[in-house]
């Protein structure tokens, strides 16, 4: 089976912050280093520089520039508190991981998957720069400006190579089937806005919407207005609403997102170590509060988007129908550290409005509906068919 990557070829690879393929919910505060360490942590930290004079005296190699030696340290004092998503990002990733929550990058507009044989296949977004230049869907990716791509790159190190200022100029060498050489083409990188929501008129009933949010950006919820402003126009009565493999994003989007869905009442619990709660209400203004709705998870389903399906399982407001959902139910604070990196720590966890953890423990959907190889491979999707079915009983019993 083909190993798929869907990532916007801008700034931006694949988040730090979504490791173990799921996203957190995030909430911002700026950090400045203005204070100096107590005399009880210097003295403790002095362990740090004997170790470290030793080792620039008689370590027979190279010695990595500063800051490296000290962000290593850093990240390996926050491997002590056994907890995968308090993190420290430098600036560079801190950079694109901005981007990413906000929507928006400067790139060429393009997405990347790999595939088995660790070929680099392109897909230009409608309407972007690299469409305008002449990629097509399906062109193998082989060089960025002269330098060749080799098996050892990930496609983090590929997208480095493609992003730049907005304005200049890159050129990638591709591979075209039925095309004998290599194709060089010049793309101008610009300002990305990347899309979150993908949605449609099932073929299968046109009384059916489907939308598709594959993150929770600052973009989101205007872009669900959007979905369903041109799904009821087309005559959609009911929606599949997809959240497999969204790994999460922004808890204010999530709030948003399920008060597109609940008319009221409490959407999430966020319990602090101190004992402090804070209570998240849905927001007026939901679009789809009574239609028929079934929503569909799976492993990848994660963080911002247990939260949805969290709320509207409690409430019964929709069928959860897959595999049961990651488990990740934390709260990581993101500090902008003086040399531009980031600090992210957990600092809460979540629960559902009936008071059910999130973290470790993940949901169980109402129907559990498995994908098999053989559904793969044949191209099947037997989740959202039987996520069909039950909104055309439910339709017809109206």
């Amino acid at each position: 089976m083909q190993t798929i990557t869907r990532i916007i070829l801008t700034t931006l690879v694949a988040l730090v912050i979504f490791s173990g393929g799921a996203g957190v919910g995030y909430a911002f505060r700026d950090y400045w280093v203005d204070d100096q360490p107590t005399d009880t942590e210097a003295a403790d930290f002095s362990l740090y520089w004997e170790v470290w004079h030793r080792v620039k005296e008689q370590f027979y190699g190279d010695i990595p520039e500063p800051p490296q030696p000290t962000y290593g340290a850093i990240r390996g004092m926050l491997e002590t508190l056994n907890d995968p998503y308090t993190v420290f990002i430098e600036p560079d990733t801190a950079a694109h991981e901005k981007a990413q929550l906000e929507g928006q990058f400067g790139g060429i507009g393009a997405f990347v998957r790999q595939d088995e044989q660790g070929r680099v296949i392109l897909e230009p977004m409608r309407g972007q720069p690299a469409e305008k230049a002449g990629i097509q869907t399906n062109d193998i990716l082989i060089a960025v400006d002269g330098t060749p791509l080799t098996p050892e790159m990930t496609l983090d190190d590929i997208v480095l190579l493609i992003r730049g200022e907005v304005g200049t100029e890159v050129v990638l060498t591709v591979q075209r089937e039925g095309v004998a050489d290599p194709i060089d083409i010049t793309v101008v990188r610009a300002i990305i806005e990347t899309p979150s929501a993908f949605w449609r008129i099932l073929e299968e009933d046109p009384n059916i919407g489907y939308i598709q949010l594959t993150s929770f950006t600052e973009r989101s919820n205007t872009e669900l207005n959007q979905a369903f402003d041109e799904l009821t126009d087309q005559g959609a009565q009911a929606f599949i609403f997809d959240l497999r493999n969204n790994g999460g994003g922004l808890l204010e989007t999530a709030i948003d997102v399920a008060s597109q869905f609940i008319r009221s009442g409490v959407i999430l619990q966020e319990r602090r170590k101190n004992g402090d709660e804070t209570v998240y209400r849905a927001r007026s203004g939901g679009r789809a509060l009574d239609q028929p709705l079934v929503v569909l998870v799976n492993g990848g389903t994660a963080s911002a988007s247990e939260i949805v399906a969290g709320a509207l399982k409690d409430y019964g407001r929709a069928v959860l129908v897959g595999e049961k959902t990651f488990g990740k139910g934390s709260v990581q604070l993101i500090y902008e550290l003086s040399d531009k990196s980031r600090l992210h720590v957990t600092v809460a966890k979540w629960f559902t409005p009936k008071g059910n953890a999130i973290d470790g423990v993940g949901l169980t959907p109402d129907i559990e509906v498995p994908i098999t190889e053989e559904d793969r491979t044949a191209g099947r999707d037997p989740q959202l068919e039987r996520g069909i079915a039950i909104l055309q009983g439910q339709l017809q019993d109206k």
